[in-house]
């Protein structure tokens, strides 16, 4: 019954989504895709899921205890400060220490966290900023 609710909840979160999509205003600057295409692929997959969740239910999962669910909501809660922090810490700072904190909390000894998320942020600052030009929140540093 919980994978149909999932599956009717997708359906409706992705027919809003596209609805939304098709209204994106076109920019002077666009593309011979637009910025609604994206969006729209993006729907659609989530259709598909939804619909293959509603026909393919699996059998009534077994929750998982109350600690982990504490475990997730605290993930929720760092990328939630991640998204309001952005903008004034920018983005290496905001992605090094969320990427610290879940990887950490995904098990991995606090060193190695570190390393990942410095790793993670610098790498991905390095793929969009500087080799794809695309612009990531700066920081008090000015990356």
């Amino acid at each position: 019954m919980s994978d149909r609710i999932l599956g009717g909840a997708g359906l409706a979160l992705a027919c809003f989504y596209i609805w939304a999509a098709t209204i994106i205003p076109d920019s002077f600057m666009a593309d011979a895709v637009g910025p609604r295409t994206f969006p729209i692929i993006i729907g659609a997959i989530i259709i598909i899921c939804s619909v293959v969740f509603i026909l393919r239910p699996d059998p009534e999962p077994q929750w998982p205890a109350i600690s982990n669910l504490l475990e997730i909501a605290g993930a929720v809660a760092v990328m939630a400060v991640y998204a309001k922090l952005l903008p004034e810490l920018g983005f290496v700072i905001s992605t090094v220490f969320a990427t610290t904190y879940l990887t950490w909390r995904l098990g991995s000894p606090i060193l190695g966290s570190i390393i990942t998320g410095v790793a993670t942020s610098v790498g991905i600052y390095v793929v969009f900023r500087l080799i794809l030009g695309l612009s990531l929140a700066r920081g008090p540093l000015g990356f």
